[in-house]
């Protein structure tokens, strides 16, 4: 499997947060009763969260457009087909668009109300493809 931190790396125009330790993850993991992706807890554990051009990637932040536990118990509300292993990584803005990654490192896109669709079958994969 390909590095997240490599391909993040290898990105132009990243702005990203600040390291987290296992404690924070662990803490988000249980305020949202699942466990991240390896891909994703490695992202968050170096980055945080982060912007890739235009693009917001969740993570563990402050602010919450950006943190994927405010963010996820929102969309969460709005679309009852979610899997309870899921998590937002990305809010499109557009048409209601939401990226979600499952614990088992699957992406998925929803839009209000619709089942998940696969787009991708890791973050690493999704990233790669921005």
């Amino acid at each position: 499997m390909t590095d997240i931190i490599k391909v993040i790396n290898s990105k132009n125009g990243v702005i990203h947060g600040k390291e987290t330790n296992e404690n924070e993850i662990k803490q988000a993991e249980l305020e949202l009763g699942l466990r991240f992706a390896d891909d994703y807890r490695n992202y968050i554990k170096q980055f945080g969260c982060m912007v890739i051009g235009s693009r917001e990637i969740t993570g563990i932040s402050s602010q919450e457009n950006y943190n994927v536990v405010s963010t996820t118990k929102a969309q969460r509300n709005y679309n009852k087909n979610i899997p309870e292993n899921s998590y937002v990584i990305e809010q499109l803005n557009i048409d209601g668009i939401i990226i979600w990654q499952s614990s088992n490192g699957e992406v998925f896109q929803t839009s209000p109300n619709t089942a998940p669709m696969k787009i991708a079958d890791s973050l690493v994969e999704y990233i790669q493809s921005l």
